[in-house]
C-alpha cells in the first residue's frame, strides 16, 4: 500500500526551492526539499501549491495592450519627424500632403504592429506542446487531473505515448525512453533511469524529464520540480514573449531617422536665426523654416521600402521561400553570418539504418534479421531505431516467428530481449541495445565463416568495444545484437536477468541521420556570398564534428554549452567570433550565442525547426524556419523554406540584397537632394529680398520628386551589389549627402546668378525658373547615381523607374509652364532662359557623374 501523503511544511520552514541542476540531487533529497513523498500530496497541499505557484502552462505573460504597441513605434525617431512633417503640413494647408504623410505612417506602424502580435503568437504556441491530462498521485491515489493544475512536488505516472507534463525527475523506470528532439535536437530516444547523475547539461540528464517531450517506450513515474514559466519549456516561453531585439532593417531605419533630424533641426534653426537676425517678418520666416523641415523629409520612404520589400517577397515566393515580415527581406541580404541548427537543415531529420557489421566488421545480413525480429516482436511503442531497422530488413525476417516472452528495454540493462518460436518447432532469445550492455552478456561471438560460435574473451571484448567507440565518433548510434537458443521447457511469463546470460554476439547495427547531398553546395554558395555558417546544435560533440568532416564544410573551433555555461556575455561576444560549432547548447544557449554575434557587429540569420530552436529564431535578425518544423519555430520565424534546403535560403540571400540596394537608392538619393535644394533655398532666402520658392512650391517640388522616385522598387541591381552582405552605413550616407547635395547647391546657386544678374527676372520668373532647374536635375540625376558604375556602363533602368521619373518632370513642367502655372504663382519664361536654364542642368549631370565616385568611394575593407 502507498505511503500517506505527507503534510505540507509551514511557510517559515518550507526548503528552498531545488537548485538548476536538480538531477544532480538523489531522488530522497528532492523529496524532502519538496516535502513531498512517493504517494504524491494531498489534495489540500496541492491546492495551496496552486495558488502560490500558479498554473502550469506557459506564455502566460498578458500582453501589451495595442495602444502601447503603437505608442512606442510612434517615439521612434523617423516615424517621429514625418507626424511632425505632417502636423506642420497641416498646419501651412496643404491637406493631400497632410494625408499622403499620414496614410504612409499608419501603414508602417500597422505592419510592426501584426509583427509583434506574431511573435505572441508564437508564445502562446506552446501552450499546445504538452499534454491535455496527466495521471497525478493525490492522497496516495492516481487520478487524472488537467496538467495545468500540476504542482511542484507532484508525482506523475507516465506511459509510452503520452507527453511530459513538467520537469522532473524520474522515481520509478520501466524501459522508459524520452523523445527529446523538440529541445535537444536529438533524434535519438534517450533511455531514462532513476538515480543522480553529475551531467552538466540538461540533454545529458539521464534522470530528468522535461516538459513538452514525449515518453516512447515503456512508463515511468516522475517527480515534479518544476512547473509552468519555471520549466526549460517555459523559458522558451519567456524568451519569445520577451521584446525581440531590434533587427538590422531596425536598426537602420532609427539610425536614418537620428540623422535626419540632426540635419533637419541644424538647417531650420540655421534659417530661423538668420532670417530673425536680418529682420525678416517672423510669421513668413517661421513658414519658411516649417517648409524646409518638411522638404527634409522623406516622406515616402516607408512606402518605398515596403513596395520594395513586397517585390522581394514574389520574387522570394517563386523560389520557395515565405515571408512573414517583409524588413527580413532586407535582413536576409545584410545577413553575414548565418547559424544553423544541424537537425533537418544539414541533415534529413530522419534515423535510417546505415548498415549491420558482424563481429569481424563485415556487412551481416544474420545481424540485420535478428534485429529486425526483436524490433517486429516486442509489444509496446515502436522506438524510431526499431522502425528504421523493420524499414531496411526483409519481410521475411520476421515469418514465421511467434513472440513468447519479453524484457522490454530498461535504462539500467539498457538492452531489451524477445524469446520467439517459430513454426517449425525452433526457439530464440534475441536481445539488442547499447553495444556494452550487449558485449557484457555476451560470452560467445559467431564464427563468420558459419560454423559454431567462438568463446569471446577479454581481449576480443576489448577490440569490440574500441570499435563500437570508433564508429560512435563517426556520429553514429550503434546498437549491438546477441541470440541464444533457450533450452526446452516451460516459457516463463517474463524474461528475467537470467535469461539474458551466455548469448551469442551477431553483430552491431549503425543508424545515422545522413546529411542532405545538397547540404555541401549551398554552404559553399553562402560562402561565396560572404556568408559564414555556423552550426549551433543540441547534438553532442562528436556527432556535429563528424557532420561537418563528411560534409567537407569549413569550420574553426568547438564549443559545448557547458563552456558557454560558464562564460559572461563579453566573454561569449569574445569567443564566438573564432568558433563555427556549438554541440550540446541549451535553447537559452544557442539565444545567446546569436546575441553576442550580434553584439560582434554581425548581421545573423537563424535557422531552425524545433521548439528548442525558437529562441534562437526570435533572437536573429533573419529568423528562418521550415515547412515541417513545429508550430512554435514556425510562428516565431520571419520566413519559412518550403524546401528544407540551404540551396533555396541561398537564392533568398539574393533576393534580400537586391531589395536592400534598391532601398539605398531611395536613401541616398532622396537625402542628399532634399538637403541639397533646401541648402540652396536656405542660403537664397538670405541673399535675395524675396523668398526663392513659396512654401506652397516647396511642397509641391518635395512631392513631384518623391513620385518620381516610386519606380525604384522595380529597378535592376548590379552584380556587385549581389557579391557580398551590406549593412546600413549612416556614415556612407552622410558622405553622399554632404558631396552630392552641396554639388547641387552650387548649381542652384549658379541658376540664382544667371536669373538675377544675367537676366534680371523678376520673383515669379525666377521661382518658375529655380523650379524648373530643380526639378529636372534632381529627377535626371537619378539615372546617374542609381549605380555606382559609370551611367554608359551601369544595367539599363527598369521601364517603370524611367516612366515615373520622365512622367514626373513631364508634369513638373506643365505645372510651371503651362495653364496651371498662374494658379501656383508661376510665369512664363522667355526662350534664352530656358536654354540657360537647360546649359545649366546639363552642366550638373556632368559633374555629378564625376562626383560621385568621391561620393560613394568605401573605406578599403568594407562592403
Amino acid at each position: 500500500m502507498a505511503a500517506p501523503a505527507r503534510a505540507a511544511p509551514s511557510d517559515a520552514t518550507r526548503p528552498a526551492p531545488p537548485p538548476e541542476r536538480f538531477w544532480t540531487l538523489p531522488a530522497a533529497a528532492l523529496l524532502a526539499r519538496l516535502g513531498t513523498s512517493p504517494a504524491g500530496l494531498s489534495a489540500e497541499e496541492a491546492a495551496r501549491r496552486l495558488a502560490r505557484h500558479g498554473r502550469n502552462a506557459v506564455a502566460e505573460s498578458p500582453r501589451r495592450h495595442l495602444a502601447l504597441k503603437v505608442l512606442r513605434r510612434l517615439a521612434e525617431p523617423l516615424v517621429a519627424i514625418l507626424l511632425i512633417a505632417a502636423a506642420l503640413t497641416g498646419l501651412t494647408g496643404d491637406w493631400p500632403g497632410f494625408a499622403i504623410i499620414v496614410a504612409v505612417v499608419a501603414g508602417s506602424v500597422a505592419l510592426d504592429v501584426a509583427q509583434e502580435h506574431r511573435a505572441e503568437a508564437a508564445a502562446a504556441a506552446l501552450r499546445e506542446s504538452v499534454a491535455v491530462r496527466a495521471t497525478v498521485r493525490r492522497d496516495g491515489q492516481p487520478v487524472a487531473l488537467p496538467v495545468e493544475e500540476i504542482v511542484p512536488g507532484d508525482v506523475v505516472e507516465l506511459a509510452a505515448g503520452g507527453l511530459v507534463p513538467a520537469d522532473g525527475i524520474v522515481l520509478e523506470s520501466r524501459g522508459a525512453q524520452a523523445d527529446e528532439a523538440l529541445l535537444t535536437g536529438e533524434p535519438y530516444p534517450v533511455p531514462k533511469r532513476p538515480g543522480p547523475s553529475d551531467a552538466a547539461s540538461p540533454a545529458e540528464a539521464c534522470n530528468a524529464l522535461f516538459a513538452g517531450t514525449a515518453i516512447v517506450a515503456g512508463a515511468a513515474t516522475m517527480l515534479v520540480v518544476a512547473t509552468g514559466r519555471a520549466t526549460r519549456l517555459g523559458q522558451v516561453a519567456a524568451a519569445l514573449a520577451a521584446r525581440r531585439p531590434a533587427t538590422a532593417f531596425e536598426r537602420g531605419l532609427h539610425a536614418l531617422g537620428l540623422l535626419i533630424l540632426r540635419l533637419t533641426v541644424f538647417l531650420v534653426l540655421l534659417v530661423l536665426l538668420a532670417h530673425l537676425a536680418f529682420h525678416r517678418p517672423a510669421l513668413e520666416s517661421f513658414l519658411f523654416a516649417v517648409a524646409l523641415a518638411v522638404g527634409l523629409t522623406p516622406e515616402l520612404l516607408p512606402m518605398v521600402a515596403t513596395v520594395t520589400l513586397s517585390r522581394g517577397a514574389l520574387r522570394m515566393a517563386a523560389r520557395r521561400v515565405v515571408v512573414k515580415r517583409l524588413a527580413a527581406i532586407h535582413d536576409l541580404g545584410a545577413m553575414d553570418v548565418l547559424c544553423t541548427d544541424k537537425t533537418g537543415t544539414l541533415t534529413e531529420a530522419r534515423i535510417v539504418l546505415r548498415d549491420c557489421t558482424g563481429p569481424d566488421g563485415a556487412p551481416s545480413s544474420r545481424a540485420l534479421a535478428l534485429a529486425a525480429l526483436n524490433a517486429g516482436l516486442a509489444s509496446g511503442v515502436r522506438t524510431p531505431l526499431d522502425a528504421a531497422i523493420l524499414a531496411a530488413a526483409p519481410p521475411e525476417a520476421t515469418a514465421g516467428w511467434t513472440l513468447l516472452a519479453e524484457a522490454p528495454f530498461g535504462a539500467e540493462r539498457r538492452r531489451a530481449s524477445v524469446l520467439a518460436a517459430h513454426a517449425d518447432g525452433r526457439r530464440l532469445l534475441v536481445a539488442k541495445g547499447a553495444p556494452e550492455a550487449i558485449l557484457a552478456a555476451c560470452t560467445a561471438v559467431e564464427d563468420p565463416a558459419g560454423g559454431a560460435p567462438r568463446p569471446l574473451d577479454a581481449a576480443a571484448r576489448a577490440a569490440l568495444l574500441a570499435r563500437a567507440e570508433a564508429r560512435g565518433e563517426e556520429g553514429l548510434r550503434l546498437l549491438g545484437v546477441a541470440w541464444r537458443e533457450p533450452p526446452d521447457g516451460t516459457v516463463p511469463p517474463e524474461l528475467g536477468p537470467e535469461d539474458e546470460r551466455g548469448l551469442v554476439l551477431a553483430g552491431f547495427c549503425a543508424f545515422l541521420d545522413p546529411p542532405k547531398p545538397s547540404a555541401a553546395g549551398a554552404v559553399a554558395r553562402l560562402a561565396a556570398a560572404g556568408v559564414r555558417v555556423k552550426i549551433v546544435s543540441g547534438d553532442a560533440a562528436p556527432v556535429v564534428r563528424h557532420l561537418v568532416e563528411s560534409l567537407g564544410l569549413p569550420a574553426r573551433g568547438l564549443m559545448t554549452g557547458e563552456e558557454i555555461a560558464r562564460l559572461d556575455a563579453r566573454a561569449l561576444a569574445a569567443r564566438v567570433e573564432a568558433c563555427d560549432l556549438f554541440a550540446r547548447v541549451s535553447p537559452d544557449q544557442k539565444r545567446r550565442v546569436i546575441l553576442a554575434l550580434k553584439a560582434r557587429g554581425h548581421t545573423v540569420g537563424y535557422i531552425g525547426d524545433g521548439i528548442n530552436d525558437a529562441p534562437a529564431i526570435g533572437a536573429a535578425d533573419a529568423g528562418i524556419s521550415v515547412e515541417g518544423a513545429t508550430e512554435v519555430a514556425r510562428s516565431a520565424a520571419d520566413l519559412i523554406l518550403l524546401a528544407p534546403d540551404l540551396g533555396v535560403l541561398a537564392d533568398g540571400v539574393e533576393e534580400g540584397r537586391r531589395t536592400y540596394a534598391n532601398v539605398m537608392k531611395y536613401v541616398r538619393m532622396g537625402t542628399s537632394s532634399n538637403f541639397g535644394n533646401m541648402l540652396s533655398m536656405a542660403v537664397a532666402s538670405l541673399a535675395i529680398p524675396f523668398l526663392p520658392l513659396t512654401p506652397a512650391q516647396i511642397l509641391l517640388n518635395n512631392l513631384l520628386y518623391d513620385v518620381s522616385e516610386i519606380g525604384i522598387p522595380f529597378d535592376s541591381v548590379e552584380r556587385e551589389d549581389l557579391a557580398a552582405p551590406h549593412a546600413w552605413d549612416m556614415q556612407a550616407v552622410l558622405r553622399f549627402t554632404l558631396v552630392m547635395g552641396p554639388l547641387s547647391s552650387l548649381f542652384d546657386l549658379a541658376t540664382f546668378a544667371v536669373l538675377l544678374w544675367g537676366f534680371g527676372v523678376p520673383p515669379e520668373a525666377f521661382r518658375t525658373a529655380w523650379f524648373v532647374e530643380s526639378m529636372a536635375t534632381q529627377i535626371l540625376v537619378i539615372f546617374l547615381i542609381r549605380s555606382d558604375r559609370p551611367a554608359w556602363r551601369a544595367a539599363p533602368p527598369h521601364p517603370v523607374l524611367a516612366a515615373t521619373s520622365l512622367g514626373a518632370l513631364a508634369l513638373a513642367l506643365f505645372l510651371a509652364l503651362g495653364p496651371p502655372a498662374g494658379a501656383l504663382g508661376f510665369a512664363p519664361l522667355s526662350g534664352a532662359l530656358l536654354a540657360a536654364v537647360a546649359a545649366l542642368v546639363a552642366l550638373y549631370l556632368a559633374a555629378a557623374e564625376a562626383m560621385k565616385r568621391v561620393a560613394v568611394r568605401r573605406p578599403p575593407g568594407r562592403a
